[in-house]
């Protein structure tokens, strides 16, 4: 090996040492979306689930509804309320210790007012540890038929309950109850100081204000408050589907995909999967999900020219619903770690994006896809996202 060949390699050898430690050291986002059901303390919840639980009676009576049935998991933490300041502390110390620093919390309004809020106004944000993690909202703005309900869940009648879409009246009073509530809390999760906010249903998003080009006026609008308030702008996140089958129960329905054109003509400016279930089909074994997720990211990415963030569910199987599901198997922890590896890498291969990863989910119990502890994994999910995000390599 001569000296100019010796020199190259030694250069070569330095630089990867320093992109490694650079890695190595580098912090991540993991968001994992929070459903709010499990709380006690919100009467609204009631027509739903009579025992005063909230959607644990779900999960609680899965066997006593359906003896015999494969589904049999509980917490490890029992059914608490998660509205509670206490049991979301001991939720924060959790999740911020294994590597998940964000949570996106479910975020409904029907009827005119907040539906299943008090998860995070009456337990995260009274929590004494809540500045340990970041939070932000995705409004899940989908139609609420009766899957809720397992009394009469199994009959498959879609009568619709309430309708997610909302007019530009209620529009604005929404977003004014986000800048004045939420973006304003220091730990609200910002990008560039962009406050997020993911939209989880376009199409009733479009159709309650009126069609595309009132729903890009009211964005506009949206943005002017928020730079009103204080922040550079919004971040404003498209909940990506796809074109095949969904098996998410209520919003079955919502297979549409959108187009580049259609994205910036409302002005999105980033995006994220909320489940596998949106864009594959789930009744097959993880790890082929897990390729087939990481090829559909790299497809997004060509294909949109706003940044898109990589997405992991830990399964699918939402029986405790509906008796019968399609089930994602073999997603043990293991092969959900090689998912959340994936997605590091896709993060780390593009430096010019914001290092965040979001996840389905901290608590997703009726739908069999939580970082939860179990009495069929324990610890495992977590500990999976530890070692990927935590650990020194």
């Amino acid at each position: 090996m001569n000296a100019f060949t010796k020199k190259n390699v030694l250069l070569l050898l330095a630089l990867m040492t320093v992109q490694a430690t650079v890695l190595a050291s580098k912090r991540y986002d993991v968001a994992a979306y929070v459903y709010p059901a499990y709380v006690s303390d919100d009467a609204r919840l009631r027509p739903f689930w009579p025992m005063g639980m909230g959607e644990w009676e779900t999960v609680l009576t899965m066997q006593q509804r359906n003896p015999g049935h494969y589904w049999r998991r509980w917490p490890l933490w029992g059914y608490v309320n998660e509205a509670d300041p206490a049991v979301m502390e001991m939720e924060i110390e959790q999740a911020a210790s294994h590597g998940v620093n964000v949570f996106i919390f479910d975020w409904y309004w029907y009827d005119g007012r907040p539906f299943m809020e008090t998860t995070l106004t009456n337990g995260f944000l009274r929590a004494r540890n809540r500045d340990r993690m970041q939070f932000y909202l995705m409004w899940a703005n989908h139609d609420v038929l009766n899957y809720w309900d397992t009394r009469i869940a199994h009959l498959g009648e879609e009568n619709v309950i309430w309708r997610g879409a909302v007019s530009r009246k209620e529009f604005e009073k929404v977003c004014l109850r986000y800048i004045e509530h939420f973006f304003r809390q220091p730990n609200y999760y910002k990008i560039d100081g962009r406050p997020v906010l993911m939209i989880y249903d376009v199409k009733n998003f479009i159709d309650g204000l009126g069609g595309m080009d009132e729903a890009a006026d009211a964005v506009k609008w949206f943005r002017r408050q928020v730079r009103k308030a204080g922040f550079p702008d919004l971040e404003l996140q498209l909940t990506m589907w796809g074109p095949n089958l969904n098996y998410s129960g209520f919003d079955a329905g919502r297979s549409d995909k959108p187009h580049d054109a259609f994205v910036r003509r409302i002005g999105f400016d980033s995006s994220s999967h909320y489940q596998f279930c949106h864009f594959l089909n789930v009744d097959d074994e993880y790890p082929h999900l897990a390729e087939q997720a990481a090829a559909e990211w790299e497809r997004l990415e060509r294909d949109f020219s706003i940044p898109y963030y990589p997405h992991v569910s830990v399964g699918w199987d939402n029986s405790p619903r509906t008796r019968q599901s399609a089930v994602v198997r073999n997603n043990t922890p293991e092969n959900f770690e090689q998912a959340l590896r994936k997605a590091k890498a896709y993060v780390d291969a593009r430096p010019q994006l914001h290092p965040l990863i979001t996840i389905n989910s901290w608590n997703e119990w009726t739908e069999t896809s939580y970082l939860q502890p179990d009495n069929v994994y324990g610890y495992g999910y977590l500990d999976a996202v530890k070692r990927v995000f935590v650990d020194k390599p």
